[in-house]
């Protein structure tokens, strides 16, 4: 029992680490903590499969936390529906080190009027979608338990390091509808790209605090240190970039830094667990290391989190869905750019979702 609580609690917190909508961290090798049984004290080296499936509908509008519910209102809001299957992989070197490779796979559909015919239009047609379908940015990680987790300790935190690369495609095109006869190809939104376009470091640590042998604390982390600043590609969607984007420095995606933080408890019923905790999410308005101007849609989610797992033989079972209580698109670099250079406060938008669906599978292979 232990031992399955154990494994359990381990599953719980090695959620995708995606947040929602237009700040989303994308399924691009940002998975926080790995999957797998590590607690494993059998000598030999063991291999861990684990699927992770993520579905979100993003359509509410903020600025900052304010919700303009006139997008809505009026049927010009942007509808993201980004869907994402991670596949991890991770090895048992031994007690204490493994090592992970996570592959995320990626398909988004991405509905809007300003994209094309413009929110004025009254054309039954104005409302078109953009796609993207692709293997998103892998990552390659270590991650070392302070205390051997074969002693089964009360409490134990683990630290993970690693490298994302840039293999998704971070300049995916699509068709932008002017009218009902002219179309132009074009980068699509930076919310549906699959990758950055930027190699990434990652750091992570994963903490839990056994109280007893039903319930339990966990803490988890991730940041993605992106040095890259911009990567190059237009926002104009596929035309030409304003003169006062180019100014603001908007014209240009940046490659953003990403994170995410969660704090909770667990309780232990047989091959189940139950987990109800917090988390925040999201993209910083500046990067720590490097650069910061481009065009971006920083901002943050915090969230309350339910999950269920269960546990069958080898194979782990679970599902989150993370719902969102705060929603806060922040002021970016050009914003505040634009703020000095006209003397006008200036503060873009971002679409979010209400809630998300996490849900896979982990399987231990020998």
């Amino acid at each position: 029992m232990m031992k399955i609580f154990f494994i359990l609690t381990l599953i719980i917190i090695a959620q995708i680490a995606n947040a929602q909508g237009c700040v989303a961290i994308r399924s691009n090798g940002s998975t926080c903590t790995m999957t797998g049984a590590h607690n494993d004290t059998e000598k030999e080296s063991t291999w861990t499969f684990g699927i992770n499936t993520r579905y979100f509908k993003s359509y509410k509008h903020f600025v900052g936390t304010e919700e303009q519910h006139e997008r809505v209102e009026a049927g010009t809001e942007v509808i993201n529906h980004n869907f994402s299957t991670e596949l991890g992989f991770t090895r048992r070197i031994n007690s204490r080190w493994l090592i992970g490779f996570y592959v995320p796979v990626i398909s988004n559909v991405r509905s809007s009027m300003y994209e094309h015919y413009g929110n004025t239009s009254k054309s039954p047609n104005a409302r078109r979608e953009t796609r993207s379908f692709g293997v998103g940015d892998v990552r390659v990680a270590a991650y070392y338990w302070l205390v051997d987790p074969a002693k089964m300790s009360k409490v134990n935190v683990q630290i993970g390091a690693g490298i994302k690369l840039p293999t998704g495609d971070y300049r995916y095109t699509d068709y932008f509808h002017r009218n009902d006869s002219i179309k132009i190809l074009g980068p699509v939104d930076q919310s549906i790209q699959l990758g950055d376009g930027g190699t990434g470091l990652t750091t992570e640590y994963n903490a839990y605090y056994r109280l007893n042998k039903t319930w339990s604390l966990y803490t988890n982390g991730y940041y993605l240190f992106n040095p890259r600043e911009q990567n190059g590609v237009s926002t104009a969607r596929g035309g030409t970039p304003a003169a006062t984007a180019i100014s603001y420095g908007s014209d240009v995606m940046s490659v953003p830094d990403q994170f995410m933080f969660r704090l909770g408890a667990n309780i232990s019923a047989s091959n189940f667990l139950f987990s109800a905790g917090m988390r925040i999410e999201g993209l910083p308005a500046k990067d720590l290391i490097g650069g910061s101007n481009g065009f971006r849609r920083p901002g943050y989610v915090i969230a309350v989190e339910p999950v269920v797992a269960y546990k069958i033989k080898k194979t782990q079972l679970y599902l989150s869905v993370p719902y969102a209580v705060e929603r806060n698109r922040t002021q970016s670099v050009p914003d505040k750019i634009r703020t000095q250079k006209t003397g006008v406060y200036a503060q873009g938008d971002a679409a979010f979702a209400d809630y998300s669906i996490n849900f896979g599978a982990v399987f231990s292979l020998k």
